[in-house]
């Protein structure tokens, strides 16, 4: 995956690029489409993951299919990993 960084409109060093991006190569990650996904033509994404130290990673980004560019990333609540943790269960991982 490549990811582009310019102009990031988050904090990273609260949470640093690496992590976001390992949050992304978890096999386990859950992908959604929002209803209302349209923003400007380019449809918005949420990802759940975990990085490698297991720490829960929430990203809104967007893609060309491409490249993929983060738009606001921050760690999970507890109720989105309550979340990441249900969905996992039910699809028997």
């Amino acid at each position: 995956m490549d990811f582009d960084w310019i102009d990031a409109h988050f904090d990273l060093e609260a949470l640093p690029r690496m992590e976001i991006e390992e949050s992304f190569e978890d096999p386990f990650s859950i992908r959604l489409l929002p209803e209302s996904a349209l923003q400007g033509g380019r449809a918005r994404y949420f990802n759940l993951g975990k990085s490698i130290a297991g720490n829960g990673v929430f990203t809104v980004f967007w893609t060309d299919g491409k490249k993929y560019r983060a738009i606001l990333s921050r760690r999970m609540t507890p109720e989105e990993l309550a979340f990441y943790d249900r969905k996992n269960s039910e699809s028997g991982y």
